[in-house]
Parts: structure tokens; sequence; C-alpha cells
């Protein structure tokens, strides 16, 4: 509370002139959801200077008026069609006006995401990418999104992706400071998993068409997060209507890939519903087919309750069935002994099964203030069959083995929103709680095939996290400073009855405070150059079970993130640069693959990123980003241990053209160096590789479009996933610490037809 305060105080000091009243609002969709990202104009009527800025992540903006009188304020965002107010601003007034887009902009056939930088911290993501590009894997969802993120398989499909990012291997999403992903505000990180802390496996009910927008947080900087918050946020919110009443999408490709997507979405004055399905299978290219089948049903129905008031329902259902060849060893794949898709366990692979029902309510006051609840239930069956090791712990029945985790989840969310004034400071106040509630049964158990023959491990857990937090944003100088501070509480409570061993079992607390700090200063107007300072303690939660059995070794681990920099956007120019330090607290791991544990940190990571993009003109663009680690590595000890398993270089780009004569392309690049995989032997490296996919869309008719995707252009050989660890292939083979890699798929190629009908 001490950084809030202080920025208060500092605001009541500022004397009272310059700005004698404020314009406060937000910027909505055809649904009445925030649309962050837009610009928003103001210009004294008759005048000819304009001021602009552009809307928050949830949609807010607000201009300081020096002057009473007659004013138009406008917005404008990518896929809407402009929209505008004329008002009357009185002296020492704060006036309220919400800017909603009435009707969608015409549709440009681009497929790539329409990025726009508003400072180094927050990316945002529009949803043209996801509309238009044929995903030939569910997983590309994520690995679309960029901002430094590199993701890559471990099983080639059904399995969620292992995360890597600012120099840390987060495995699943939850570990090493953690990247907190939400759906519409559900958590989709998974405590106390199956298959580890985090697990991100849930996003594979996610239908690409549903998205609507994507907001990025590149660090633990807003107080509304906590949990697996400590090295950014990815908040994906889904549509509530579609812009046709029908969608059909069907696609097809190399590997037995086939898909199909289905829509009916209503057209009603006072109502934004839809009904979708989405069926997916592929046998991927591997010696031991994939045999991935996938199927999503996704509902949505929402209703008015009047001016600036609604409230909603959403359901959620996806199961996928899948083989997998796992991480093989790479060095008998260099000696010509295994293909690089060949397999040494053919029954490798997973089941899933998973249900999501949420409601939601929002309304916003003439005054501005606004406020939001929803709550879920979510239920989940999840099996994974692995191998890693193959024959080194038992010669003789070999190493595989099932994970099982089963749950119940239950979550609520509050939120109010109270723009103000203090004294003559414009200001906003954000105040919220969560709740999240976790039943779960977990177990590890030896199997024959898919045949469990015994119990390695099992235990009921039930894990309940609950948060307070407040946040305060000032606006100082005409709008040339802004200032912010927040606070955070989380409350954790594990309760794990051990089923094998009882003694194992038992309670345990843990809370946490995080602060939160940031600025953004702008000389002068008349030169687009601003400059950012962003602090936050970001926390990610430790297994239950790993608590429990260990309640001496610290059961939050937390993660402080600094950083520095400075964005300019002047015209088609975008360019966003920062620098930024990162320290990790001590973390106790608990493996759930063989029920150990392994202790990490305290840890220390520092580096640079940069993002640009330019619209060459009206049918071409380029933009792109590279994150750069100077270094990553563990603090104290005799000597320098480093940090590994994770790239110190990640980097995209994207050229498009759109809508050029019917047209569209683009090419994309994602890039990464060669890595570390042992914190003291520099020779044991994973390779990188630069990896190049093509998009063409072609508009037929009205309704009637035509899209081909080319994954992997250039045929590269790489590995998405690479681990350093013991292994023996046969009962009879020598244990070698190894290198094994999970393959990346070649040149794949999907052609599809889209088509929509009765638009709205």
């Amino acid at each position: 509370m001490g950084v809030l305060a202080l920025f208060i105080a500092l605001s009541c000091a500022v004397p009272a002139a310059r700005a004698d009243s404020t314009i406060i609002g937000r910027v909505l969709d055809l649904q009445g959801r925030a649309v962050p990202g837009a610009s928003v104009r103001l210009r004294a009527i008759g005048g000819a200077s304009t001021e602009e800025t552009k809307s928050d992540e949830q949609g807010q903006y607000q201009f300081p008026v020096a002057s009473p009188g007659e004013y138009r304020i406008s917005a404008e965002a990518n896929g809407f069609a402009p929209t505008s107010r004329d008002l009357a601003v009185a002296a020492d007034q704060v006036t309220s006006v919400d800017l909603s887009f009435t009707q969608l902009a015409v549709r440009k056939e681009g497929i790539v995401i329409t990025a726009k930088t508003i400072e180094p911290s927050v990316d945002l993501r529009n949803s043209e990418v996801f509309n238009r590009t044929l995903f030939t894997r569910d997983d590309q969802v994520l690995q679309q999104l960029d901002a430094g993120i590199n993701a890559g398989q471990h099983e080639g499909g059904g399995k969620s992706l292992e995360i890597r990012r600012f120099g840390f291997n987060l495995d699943h999403g939850g570990v090493n400071g953690g990247l907190k992903v939400m759906l519409d505000d559900i958590q989709q990180n998974q405590g106390t998993q199956g298959h580890g802390q985090g697990y991100l496996g849930s996003l594979k009910a996610l239908s690409p068409e549903l998205i609507q927008d994507v907001t990025i947080i590149n660090g633990p900087f807003s107080a509304e997060y906590g949990d697996f918050s400590g090295l950014g946020v990815v908040h994906i919110r889904q549509r509530e209507s579609l812009p046709d009443q029908f969608t059909a999408r069907l696609q097809g490709g190399n590997f037995d890939t086939g898909r199909a997507f289905l829509a009916y979405s209503p057209d009603s004055s006072h109502v934004d519903s839809y009904l979708a399905y989405e069926g997916s299978y592929t046998d991927g290219p591997f010696q031991s087919p994939l045999r991935y089948r996938r199927d999503n049903v996704n509902a949505n129905y929402t209703r008015s309750l009047g001016d600036n008031q609604k409230v909603g329902f959403r359901f959620l259902f996806g199961r996928n069935d899948f083989y997998s060849s796992g991480q093989i060893p790479l060095d008998l794949v260099s000696a010509g002994l295994l293909d690089r898709f060949g397999y040494v366990d053919p029954s490798d692979g997973g089941r899933v099964k998973l249900g999501t029902a949420s409601a939601y309510y929002s309304k916003t006051w003439d005054n501005g203030d606004t406020f939001k609840a929803d709550g879920f239930l979510a239920r989940s069956l999840f099996d994974l069959y692995s191998n890693f090791t193959f024959y080194l712990n038992d010669p003789i029945n070999g190493d595989a083995f099932q994970q099982h985790d089963s749950r119940l989840q239950q979550g609520l969310n509050a939120q109010y929103t109270h723009p103000h004034k203090l004294g003559s400071v414009a200001a906003i106040f954000v105040a919220g709680s969560n709740f999240h509630d976790n039943e779960i049964n977990v177990g590890l158990y030896p199997r024959d095939g898919r045949t469990p023959t015994g119990v390695s491990t099992r235990a009921n857990a039930h894990v309940t996290n609950g948060a307070g937090y407040a946040q305060e944003t000032i606006t100082l100088f005409h709008d040339r400073l802004v200032v912010g501070g927040g606070i955070r509480y989380d409350e954790f409570r594990y309760d794990v009855a051990d089923r094998v061993n009882p003694a194992q079992g038992g309670v345990q607390n843990a809370g946490r405070w995080q602060g939160k700090g940031n600025a953004a200063y702008t000389p002068t107007k008349s030169v687009p150059l601003t400059f950012h300072l962003n602090y936050g303690r970001g926390i990610n939660s430790v297994d239950a079970r790993g608590v429990v059995q260990r309640p001496d070794q610290p059961r939050l681990a937390t993660t402080d993130f600094y950083q520095a920099g400075v964005s300019s956007s002047a015209g088609r120019f975008g360019l966003s640069v920062d620098t930024f330090l990162i320290d990790h607290s001590n973390e106790q791991v608990y493996i759930p693959d063989d029920g150990s544990f392994e202790f990490k940190g305290p840890s220390r990571a520092y580096g640079y990123e940069a993002k640009a993009s330019v619209e060459i003109n009206r049918h071409l663009s380029l933009n792109g980003g590279l994150t750069k680690i100077g270094n990553a590595f563990f603090r104290g000890g005799d000597h320098r241990v480093y940090v590994d398993s994770a790239p110190h270089f990640v980097a995209n780009a994207a050229l498009t053209v759109t809508a050029w004569r019917g047209w569209s392309r683009s090419l994309r690049m994602n890039a990464i160096n060669h890595y570390r995989l042992d914190g003291e032997d520099p020779s044991v490296v994973a390779s990188g590789h630069t990896v190049l996919d093509l998009g063409v869309a072609k508009q037929v008719r009205r309704g009637v479009e035509l899209n081909l995707s080319v994954d992997n252009l250039t045929d590269r050989d790489y590995y998405e996933t690479q681990n350093f660890f013991e292994s023996r292939v046969t009962p009879i083979a020598p244990i070698v610490a190894r290198i094994h890699g999970t393959p990346g798929y070649p040149l794949t190629v999907v052609a599809g037809v889209t088509l929509r009908m009765r638009g709205k």
C-alpha cells in the first residue's frame, strides 16, 4: 500500500491547473465487450488540433480537457467501422462517454495477427489470424501469439505444450514463474495436475474461429492476475456472437489430416448467441500413426438487460484421444538406427474429456463505473500414457506409466471499476476478488500397454485459492504522465489425503502479498515518444503433494520483474524497446512422473526486447519482434550454474499482403537459437531452428473463401522440444545420458473452403 499512497500523495501535490475537466469512458464492441488498443481521438468542434490515446486492456480511455466547449470524440479499431459522438464539456466536470462500435468493417482477407503495441508491457492480438488461418494442430493457437513465447510439443499433438519464456523453461506453464493463461476469466493452468504444475492441456477445447481478441501482459504487472503470472499473462476472450448466421469451414491436408468447423449464430436484437462444433483428425508424419481425434462443442447466450447491462452463459465440451511417439533419443537418429519420426514405445499417448459451464454479468453506470462478475463449474478427466526412459529403471517390464487426473473446479470473479478525480487529477480505481477451488484425484501407475499393473502414487487433493486486489491509475500533466500502483493478496489452502501412504497427507496454508507499480511519461505531445517503467511481483503455487510432504520448504515461489523501455507510434510506424531484470525465488518442484522433488533457485535473468511494425502501404505490412536474454543463472553457491532448457534468443516476423486484387498472403518466420540443456556442461545443447510458414486466402465471391496454409515451407528438419536425461532403449542396452527430442512437422499443406451465409 506504500507505493499506492505515494502515488496518490504525488498527484495531490500537483497544482490544480492545466486540465479543469476530464472525459473518460470505454470503447465497446457490438456485444458491449471491451475493445483494447482502439485509437481514440478528441477534437474541439471548429478546432484543428486533435488529441489521441489508446484504450487499455479493459477498453478504458481518458482525456484531460483544458477548457469547456463542444467536442467530437471518435474511435477506430481493427475489424470495426469507425464510430464517433459529439458532446458538450462543462468546466470542472468528469464526463463519461462510452463509444460503441455498431457495425463490422468491410472484411479484409488478411491471415496474420494484426498487432498494436501499446507499451512494452502489453501486446494485443485481434481475431483476424484465428478466423483466416487453417490450423492443422490445436497447439498452433498458442504458438501464433509470439511475444517472446517459445512453445513446443512433447508428444506430437495431443499433449500440452512445453512453454519457454524469458530464458526460463516453464514446463507445461506453471513453474519458474509461470505463464498464466485465461479464457474468458477462467484460469486454464491446472495446479497439482497429473503431469505437471500449471498444465495447460484444457486449451485444446478452444476453437480458434471463436476467438475475439487476446491480451498479452509481458510480466506480472496487473493486480488482477495472481497464481502463475510471474512471467506474464495471456488472456483470451471468445466472441459472444458471430458476424454471419451460418459458418462452415472444411479443410484437409497431408498425413490424413481433416477438420470441420460448423457454427450457427442467430440474428436477434437483444440476444447474442452461437452454437459451434469442431471436429478434427490427423495421423501426423509419424511411423506410429498419431490417430489424434478431437471433438469440441462450444455455445454462448448473452442477453441485454437494458443500456450497458447484460447477462450471459457459456458452455464448452471437449474430448481428444491420441497415440504418440514421445521423445526419442537423438543419438540413435544421428546414427541412422532410428528414424526422425520413429518410436521406441508405440503405446504412448492419452485421452482427455472436459466440460465447463459458466455465467457472467456486467453493468456500466452513467458516471462510468463498471461492475462485472462471473462464475464457472468445470469437470475434467485426464489420462496420459508415457515412457521417457524406456528400460532404465525396470529392464524386465519397462518404465511405461500412466498418469491420471480427475478434477472438479469451481470459481468466482468480481471486479469494480471507478473513474474519478483526485482534486483536479483524473484517476481510475479498480478493485476485485477471485476464488478458485479444485477437488482432484491424481495418481501414477505402472502399466503394460494401456493397462495399469500397480499403484505408485495416488492422492485426493483439495486446493483452494482466494484473493483480493486493488489498483489505482492517475493521469498528470495534461495526460503526459500516467502513474499506477496496485496490491494483491493470495491465500492458498492445501488438503491432501494420500491413498498409498496416509502419513504423507495433511493440511497446509500459504499466503503472499504482491505489489505492482508502473509509470509512462511522454515529454511532449509533438514528439511521439513515451518512456515506461514497470514493476510487478508475481507468484506461482506448488503442487499440493509437495507442500504437504515438505512443509519446511517454500510453498509459494515469487518472481520480481523489473522493466524499463520506450515506445513510439508515428503514422504507419510503431516501435517498442525495453530491458528487463527477473529475479526468481527458491522453488520446489514436485515431479509427478516419478513422485520425486526438484529444488530450484534463486535465479536471475536479464535481457532486452524489441518490437516493430510498419504499414508500407494499404496492402503491404511488416511486423516482428525479438527477445534476447543476456544471461540466466542460479544465484549463490560456490560456482556459477546456469539456467538451462530455454533459448536465449526468440524472434518472429511477418510480411503480409492484404486484400490485393482479391488475394491475401502472409509469410511468417519464427526462430530460436541453440540453447544449453545442462547448467554446468556447456557442450550439451539443443539445436535452434528457423521455420517459415505461408498462408494464402482468396475471396471467390461473397460468402465463399478459399484458404491454403503451408507450414514449414522450406521443409526444415528440427525438433520442437529437446531434453537431456538418461535412458536405456532395450533391456540389455547400456544406460546413456543423451538428448531426447520431439520432431517438428515437415512440410505440411492444408487446403480448405470457408462458407459464410446470411450476414448480420
